[in-house]
């Protein structure tokens, strides 16, 4: 199975993907699950919209769309009442922007976000690769401080920063790694090569509409490691993030 572990949908600034375009490219890419996020403005500002838009697709999507749950920390109760709903709705997992909703990382503004999705049982995504407040170190520092609660850091730094991400996941191992955008020749064959790293802690995803999904797929599919090691990025481990087995 390939479950793909990060799309957005909808209008954002530099790109568009609706549902039904979503699910046409999995068809032809051989993707059987995705998880989705709203679009940047829903991600910053109108989290109910997005959220709502997000458990939509899933819903209409026959099991293979899994929404992710935003809401703006800035909110404080409000934004723990949205997750509520979105979980509610059937929302599996939180996806966090400390660029596009305005704070950093470690100033404790996460942790009641934290708190709900521990409780929930859901795994973080956190975009990275944006300086000041999204980089893997300070992320795998938050993940440290939360070893109970799986986080996988969206695109490993791309690209800038993917200097820092071996680094960052060996600090923290309830950290995960994303394949969106790395090349698999040095960046991610530098993180199997880690005995403290491995395929284990590796997840696929197509970061989509921002990459081209096929080049997403065939950079792993191209991959030369052993099947099973494949398996587990291409969908195993993300699953398993998720308690689904089988």
């Amino acid at each position: 199975m390939i479950i793909d572990a990060h799309v957005r949908i909808g209008d954002s600034r530099d790109a568009s993907l609706k549902p039904a375009g979503l699910l046409a490219t999995m068809d032809a890419l051989g993707i059987d699950r995705a998880l989705v996020a709203p679009s940047e403005r829903c991600i910053a500002y109108d989290n109910r919209e997005g959220n709502a838009d997000t458990a939509q697709a899933a819903a209409e999507s026959d099991g293979r769309l899994l929404a992710y749950a935003v809401a703006n920390p800035w909110r404080g109760r409000a934004a723990v009442d949205e997750l509520d709903r979105a979980r509610d709705a059937g929302a599996v997992a939180l996806a966090v922007d400390s660029v596009l909703q305005g704070f950093d990382l470690l100033d404790g503004l996460l942790d009641p976000l934290l708190d709900f999705a521990a409780g929930a049982g859901w795994f973080v995504y956190v975009r990275t690769g944006t300086p000041a407040t999204a980089l893997p170190l300070p992320l795998a520092s938050l993940a440290r401080r939360r070893p109970e609660l799986p986080v996988l850091m969206g695109k490993s730094g791309a690209t800038d920063f993917w200097i820092d991400a071996i680094p960052a996941l060996l600090h923290a191992p309830n950290l995960y790694g994303d394949t969106s955008y790395a090349p698999w020749d040095t960046v991610l064959s530098g993180f199997l090569a880690e005995p403290g790293i491995g395929a284990g802690r590796l997840v696929f995803s197509t970061d989509a509409p921002y990459t081209v999904p096929l080049a997403e797929v065939d950079r792993i599919r191209d991959w030369p490691i052993e099947p099973d090691q494949k398996a587990a990025v291409l969908g195993g481990n993300i699953a398993k993030l998720l308690g689904q087995h089988g």
